[in-house]
């Protein structure tokens, strides 16, 4: 299996060494956990963006009809599009 050497200076890896040790977890554990959770986050967020995004453009006519005086200009949706 692959592997990565991450230098941590004393007092990072002391810090991760009492976090894991208070876990019950190795720490190797621990660092695996948190780099793949952290992954996990960033891909769940662009996945949200994703859909907010497609929600948004979906349903920005109703928005602007139901809200018309927060409704952008022409000019504002222009700058929004060439953005």
């Amino acid at each position: 299996m692959p592997a990565l050497n991450i230098d941590f200076s004393e007092e990072e890896l002391a810090e991760l060494r009492a976090t894991a040790h208070e876990r019950g977890v190795t720490l190797k554990g621990l660092v695996r956990e948190a780099v793949t959770g952290d992954l996990d986050r960033h891909r769940a967020l662009a996945r949200m963006t994703d859909v907010l995004d497609t929600f948004v453009r979906e349903n920005a006519a109703a928005f602007d009809e139901a809200f018309p005086e927060d409704a952008p200009t022409a000019e504002q949706r222009r700058r929004r599009g060439a953005a």
